[in-house]
């Protein structure tokens, strides 16, 4: 199976996508037409599908939507439309994730083995659990000890990685490229102060947190 297939009709483009994430140790694999790709779906297994919106002949959406017909592989859109319409229209055709052109790599990166990672295993309905927290990315909802915290966007998005990453020892870098990474106007410092909020609703004692099941910092480690 190859990890990655791109689809992405700039040349340029999809070399330095195929030629980093080979580099991140990924194996990738590069069309520049949905027709191509659609082939290649029929007759190999990939592991995400990195699909541009803007292709010269079936749209992104067209062909986001044929993928979603052939089964449940995970498929991020990338482009340069940020409206929000167009990335409703996005999460409707079926894409599991939406990036904005243009990105930074790592972002992107992050956001690839998020979705992998999502994919490979688990419960299939997307639910996470540890920590004494059961987290459904679905309705959104977090829940300690059978009572429903209550997060914000960022403090949920955050939790739900820690929690995928759980046991890994994850940078603040990280952390942000992969939660607030489409957002220019965030400072990186914003992830200390998340981190501090979801240890003041998830922690018996925020200001020390125990080495154990219960303890955010005991199985969600950042460094």
């Amino acid at each position: 199976m190859t990890d990655i297939l791109i689809i992405e009709d700039d040349p340029e483009m999809g070399q330095i996508i195929r030629d980093f994430m080979i580099k991140e140790g990924f194996s990738a694999r590069l069309c520049t037409a949905a027709e191509e790709a659609l082939e290649l779906l029929e007759g190999d297994s990939f592991g995400i599908v990195l699909l541009d919106v803007m292709l010269p002949k079936m749209s992104g959406y067209e062909t986001c939507t044929e993928i979603r017909k052939k089964g449940d592989i995970p498929i991020l859109m990338m482009s340069a439309m940020t409206d929000e319409e167009s990335k409703l229209l996005g999460y409707e055709t079926g894409a599991d994730d939406y990036i904005d052109k243009p990105f930074s790599i790592k972002v992107l990166t992050a956001k690839v083995r998020a979705l992998m990672k999502r994919s490979s295993g688990g419960d299939p309905s997307g639910r996470l659990s540890g920590c004494g927290i059961e987290l459904d990315p679905s309705s959104r909802i977090a829940v300690k000890d059978g009572r429903e915290l209550k997060l914000n966007a960022k403090e949920f998005d955050l939790l739900s990685y820690l929690m995928e990453h759980s046991g890994e020892a994850l940078g603040k870098e990280e952390l942000f490229n992969a939660v607030w990474g489409c957002d220019c106007f965030t400072e990186p410092s914003t992830v200390s102060v998340h981190i501090r909020w979801l240890r003041e609703k998830i922690e018996r004692d925020p200001n020390s947190p125990r080495d154990n099941k219960d303890g955010l910092e005991g199985r969600l480690q950042v460094r």
